[in-house]
């Protein structure tokens, strides 16, 4: 499978400076920080809270006060910077923007997204440390779209984690496929595919693996 190169036009430069969005608390009682708050605190603990090679895996196991995703798809022209986890709480409203942006373009349907991919896409962010958000190639698929994507490469699985809504295929402006693998193989989490020819990286919540080069 290939993909155009991981390049960025004008609305990935305007979504760069946006802020993040904040859904609310999965809880009864309504959310008594407000959004402004809730960023200066994301601010404040951003060295603290950030995962390092070392601890990656601790970082998906609870560390971290705050967890924010940011990701831009050319296919449909929009753009995610979400914070989606708060101190131990998955944020509902946040998650549900995210099984959104990463539905099947060509189907226009979506799926709950695995929040252990979430996750480990989430920590790789902040191992790569850099403010540029990933450039989603392909999220949820439902059964037409892989078949359809099958029939044209070989490297398609028939029972692929994307119909699953478990998987991603990303890649990063700035970074190279061996940057982002590095970081994602550091979380021990899941399954990381390596395309250098084609210039993006899978994740999978799935068993722990690493393949390509």
């Amino acid at each position: 499978m290939s993909y155009e190169p991981c390049t960025w036009g004008y609305a990935a430069m305007f979504y760069m400076d946006r802020g993040a969005r904040v859904g609310q608390r999965m809880t009864d009682q309504p959310s008594v920080i407000s959004r402004r708050g809730l960023l200066g605190a994301f601010a404040a603990t951003a060295l603290i809270a950030a995962p390092t090679y070392s601890n990656a895996a601790g970082f998906l196991r609870g560390a971290g006060d705050i967890r924010r995703l940011k990701m831009y798809s050319r296919r449909t022209g929009e753009s995610l910077d979400v914070i989606y986890w708060i101190e131990g709480d998955y944020i509902k409203d946040a998650l549900t923007e995210v099984n959104w942006f990463m539905r099947d373009w060509r189907r226009d349907r979506s799926r709950a997204i695995d929040t252990r991919t979430v996750d480990i896409i989430a920590a790789t962010q902040q191992l790569l440390d850099t403010p540029t958000p990933f450039l989603m190639l392909s999220g949820y698929r439902t059964a037409e779209t892989n078949a359809l994507l099958r029939n044209r490469s070989r490297g398609v699985a028939k029972n692929s984690l994307h119909m699953k809504g478990q998987a991603a295929d990303l890649c990063m402006q700035g970074k190279s496929v061996r940057q982002v693998a590095r970081a994602a193989a550091s979380c021990a989490a899941g399954g990381v595919g390596r395309y250098s020819r084609s210039n993006f990286v899978h994740i999978d919540c799935g068993e722990k693996r690493l393949w390509g080069r």
